[in-house]
């Protein structure tokens, strides 16, 4: 992801590297929830760590540990995203959440789970000449994209493609497994989830979200009734169910507060931003505005937590180094939400450039030291690539 600035004034002088050294002090009891369910037994936390372990208490969010490691697409540093390789990788890692499902319909109204419903970059389309022919430009909540699309696409007919790696130069090593699976079904996942809390003897939680929502309701193929009905279906539209919905449309959010019960996320982009649904509707408001605090009371009304831009808690300069966080941690808790950032990756190009070691692009750089500066501002989890490495570096937060 670019460098995105924050419109917040910052009141702290303290520099990333000493707020991470002060808050491994002063969280340490509060992050003892880390070895809740089975990270304990993968983290090998310390006795003091697992005295502390009891942390949020309660149900729903309130049970996962703090701070939260969430699976982004699976474990999409080491399998091709959003596929059952990459989600099952997640969870044998130790993730606490999976963020299995970007939704996006087929043609007969089916949700599958690819990052974008473009998907010459995520599946082998391209190679089947039956659907050359399907190969288009469209404009996309206002960019020009060129490629397939899920909605031109029946179920059947998606389940003939199999997911490759998306991001090959920095990840060379994952397209060893394109072509192994196949596009997964939103309803499949949810089978999924259940079959894979039964089997680990833990309750397996997932973390969706909802694709270009106005784009695709444009198309009559509303995704939030779609995305309500299943969860109705499987018993998982509850309060404390272990379904986190998230969307960059506070809209979606909205509809979806009026649907279900769920834990509901708020996706922030760029400060400079706008939500497409705003454009749209020719709501003046940028992703600034809502993150101050009118805005985040706003949110709080309608959801429980916001996902910001990892660059919205701390921005980068011109040469893309960290700077100084900005009250946004401080912000959203006072308003009772709780910040998922995005997204934590281990190789050089994806982290601060404080962080990169050499300049091979699919090379790994300090994401530990990384890890430790933004989990120092206090966020309540963060969405990364390689969990397993999300975990160690919960370990040395806590028990550092």
């Amino acid at each position: 992801m670019a460098p995105q600035e924050s419109q917040h004034e910052s009141t702290r002088s303290t520099s990333p590297a000493e707020a991470a050294e002060q808050g491994r002090t002063g969280r340490r009891a509060l992050l003892g929830a880390a070895v809740l369910g089975a990270g304990g037994a993968v983290l090998g936390l310390s006795g003091t760590a697992r005295a502390a372990g009891a942390g949020h208490g309660g149900g729903g969010l309130k049970a996962l540990p703090v701070p939260t490691v969430i699976g982004h697409r699976g474990a999409s540093g080491y399998r091709p995203e959003h596929t059952f390789g990459s989600y099952q990788l997640a969870l044998d890692l130790g993730a606490d959440i999976v963020e299995a499902g970007d939704l996006v319909p087929t043609k007969d109204g089916h949700l599958v789970c690819r990052h974008e419903p473009e998907i010459g970059g995520t599946t082998d389309v391209a190679n089947h000449p039956e659907f050359a022919g399907r190969k288009t430009t469209k404009v996309l909540d206002g960019v020009p994209t060129t490629g397939w699309f899920t909605e031109d696409f029946t179920l059947a007919e998606l389940k003939t493609l199999r997911a490759i790696e998306r991001i090959p130069a920095n990840r060379p090593h994952n397209t060893l497994y394109n072509g192994r699976w196949e596009i997964p079904t939103f309803e499949e996942v949810l089978k999924w989830q259940d079959e894979q809390t039964r089997g680990r003897g833990r309750q397996v939680w997932i973390y969706p979200e909802t694709k270009h929502p106005t784009y695709f309701r444009k198309l009559g193929l509303g995704l939030e009734e779609r995305v309500a009905k299943l969860l109705r279906k499987y018993g998982k539209d509850k309060r404390n169910s272990p379904v986190i919905l998230q969307s960059f449309e506070p809209t979606s959010i909205q509809r979806l507060n009026k649907l279900v019960d769920n834990p509901l996320v708020v996706l922030l982009s760029a400060a400079n931003s706008r939500p497409w649904d705003f454009v749209e509707t020719g709501d003046p408001r940028t992703t600034a505005d809502l993150i101050t605090r009118k805005g985040l009371r706003e949110i709080a009304g309608y959801a429980q937590g916001v996902g910001p831009t990892l660059d919205l808690v701390i921005p980068k300069d011109a040469d893309g180094r960290l700077t100084t966080p900005t009250t946004l941690v401080k912000d959203a808790h006072a308003v009772g939400l709780v910040l998922h950032p995005y997204t934590m990756r281990n190789e050089n190009p994806f982290l601060p450039a404080e962080f990169r070691k050499g300049t091979d692009a699919d090379a790994y750089g300090d994401a530990f030291g990384a890890f430790q500066v933004y989990f120092a501002t206090g966020i309540d989890g963060v969405f990364t690539d390689n969990p397993d490495t999300g975990l160690l570096a919960r370990q040395d937060f806590v028990n550092g």
